[in-house]
């Protein structure tokens, strides 16, 4: 009795259908529709009613640049942990510790104009 070396593709011969899925052609049009209003910030679209609040978008944040530079020093781990502080204690702890925390921001905070609680005050 002769044997004959078979593989594995020759034991499980697969062949292709034709059917399946098959990619649509270009000549076909997209059924797709835009939707009437949309959620993101920037977009041309009338915002839901849901989203507005006391006549700003809850998407985003009314600060300037400098509140972003607070906001920042804030998330920059670097110099310490800021939950239980004032923005100020943090960057005078940091100053006595030689984290050399950025001289704008204790401008800032010494001028009064921008708020003393970190970004995470009354949140956690």
């Amino acid at each position: 009795m002769a044997t004959s070396r078979v593989g594995m593709k020759d034991f499980y011969r697969q062949k292709k259908n034709s059917g399946g899925i098959s990619k649509p052609s270009s000549k076909t049009k997209s059924t797709k529709k835009t939707p009437t209003h949309s959620s993101t910030v920037g977009s041309d679209a009338v915002q839901p009613p849901a989203l507005i609040s006391h006549g700003a978008l809850d998407l985003q944040d009314e600060y300037d640049s400098k509140e972003e530079l607070l906001r920042q020093f804030d998330m920059n781990m670097a110099y310490g942990p800021c939950i239980g502080m004032t923005r100020l204690a943090r960057w005078e702890r940091a100053h006595r510790l030689g984290l050399n925390p950025p001289r704008n921001v204790e401008t800032l905070l010494r001028s009064g104009k921008a708020d003393a609680e970190c970004l995470w005050d009354g949140r956690v």
